[in-house]
């Protein structure tokens, strides 16, 4: 069976785009604070809309990573992360526990995606 190169990446991308969002939420902080060039509100919408990137990207890598063997642990849990991911994001300014989840979600994100990788080594090793 052949498997298209972004589904054996997806695991990559990912890690890549969860790390990157946690990066993003710990720098909008101190970015509104510190800098004139976020004080400009088109500019401020354009860098706080960057979460619906990382929801994007997140959705497109879950897909892939869970289209092809993998487990129904690292399924469930792939997608799990996902939904309260992409929820706690879409909630965050109703209350500031979602920014909370959505860190939480994102450490799950990239647990999920090392376990699939490593999982998708050893069952392909035997």
């Amino acid at each position: 069976m052949k498997i298209d190169l972004f589904s054996r990446k997806a695991d990559y991308v990912g890690i890549t785009g969860s790390v990157l969002c946690i990066l993003h939420c710990l720098a909008t902080p101190v970015l509104l604070m510190t800098s004139t060039l976020v004080a400009n509100e088109s500019v401020r919408a354009g860098y706080l809309s960057l979460d619906y990137l990382f929801i994007g990207i997140n959705i497109a890598a879950v897909y892939h990573a869970t289209r092809h063997n993998t487990s129904s642990f690292i399924k469930t849990s792939l997608w799990f992360f996902l939904g309260l991911f992409t929820l706690a994001l879409l909630l965050e300014d109703v209350n500031p526990v979602f920014e909370y989840v959505a860190y939480a979600a994102s450490a799950g994100l990239v647990l999920s995606h090392l376990y699939n990788i490593r999982y998708n080594r050893t069952a392909h090793s035997h």
